[in-house]
């Protein structure tokens, strides 16, 4: 029998705005910081210029404006890139941030 464990997702996105800027740095090496945001290449589509795709160095909130797609955090960012659920993107940032991810 399979026990049933909820994940931390708070303290997962927490960890995980606390190191926004290295977590993108990583994940988007192609982009560069202006003021308050990281600016890349959109690695999903065929993106030629940087500028519309921006994560919130702050808040991890992200957006590609030209292609209306958007998330709060993240999670949402990790799941969006690598094509997971929200689980599997949590717990890639937990095990990559050294993170207990489950809430015991």
């Amino acid at each position: 029998m399979t026990t049933y464990r909820p994940i931390a997702y708070r303290r997962i996105a927490e960890t995980a705005r606390a190191n926004c800027a290295a977590i993108v740095m990583q994940w988007l090496p192609r982009g560069k910081r202006q003021g308050l945001e990281w600016c890349a290449l959109n690695p999903r589509r065929n993106d030629r210029r940087i500028g519309s795709f921006r994560i919130n160095l702050r808040t991890g909130a992200w957006a590609d404006f030209a292609i209306n797609e958007r998330g709060g955090d993240l999670i949402a960012l990790a799941a969006y890139l690598y094509g997971l659920n929200q689980a599997e993107s949590a717990l890639k940032i937990a095990q990559m941030l050294g993170v207990n991810p489950y809430d015991d």
